[in-house]
C-alpha cells in the first residue's frame, strides 16, 4: 500500500514538472510527449490529445508530435485520423521507418475494426504507447 502511494505521488510530481516545463517552454517536445504518455497511461486520452494539440499549435509539422498524436488516436480507435497524421508527417520524411510502420499498423487495426475481429481492449497499457514503432 505504501509503495502504491509513493508511486502515485511520484507520478503526480513528474506530471506537474512536465506541465511546468510546458508552461515555460510550450514548444518542448521532450516534455509534451512524456506527459501525453503519462496521461494515456492514466486512461486520460482526451487530456493527452489536448497536450499534443497545444504542442502542434506551437510546432506545427513536428514529426514526433504528429506521430505521438497518431498513436493516441489509434489507441482510441480513431484510425483514419491517425493515418492522416502519419501521412502528413511522411510528406516531410518519406523514409521515416517509424512513421511508415505506424501507418501500416494503423491500417491493419482499422481493417480488423471494420471486419469486427478486434479486441476491445486498448492497444497498450499506456506505458509505451507513444513509442510504438521505431
Amino acid at each position: 500500500m505504501r509503495e502504491r502511494i509513493v508511486r502515485a505521488i511520484d507520478r503526480d510530481a513528474d506530471e506537474q514538472t512536465l506541465r511546468d516545463t510546458l508552461r515555460q517552454q510550450p514548444d518542448n517536445v521532450d516534455a509534451a510527449i512524456p506527459l501525453a504518455r503519462a496521461l494515456l497511461g492514466r486512461r486520460s486520452p482526451d487530456d493527452a490529445l489536448e497536450v499534443l494539440d497545444a504542442l502542434l499549435l506551437v510546432v506545427p509539422g513536428d514529426l514526433r508530435a504528429l506521430n505521438a498524436k497518431g498513436v493516441v488516436l489509434d489507441h482510441e480507435g480513431r484510425h483514419r485520423e491517425a493515418q492522416a497524421l502519419y501521412r502528413q508527417a511522411l510528406e516531410t520524411a518519406p523514409a521515416n521507418a517509424m512513421l511508415r510502420n505506424n501507418l501500416k499498423l494503423s491500417l491493419a487495426l482499422e481493417s480488423k475494426t471494420e471486419s469486427g475481429n478486434t479486441d476491445p481492449r486498448p492497444l497498450t497499457d499506456g506505458r509505451h504507447a507513444l513509442t510504438r514503432s521505431r
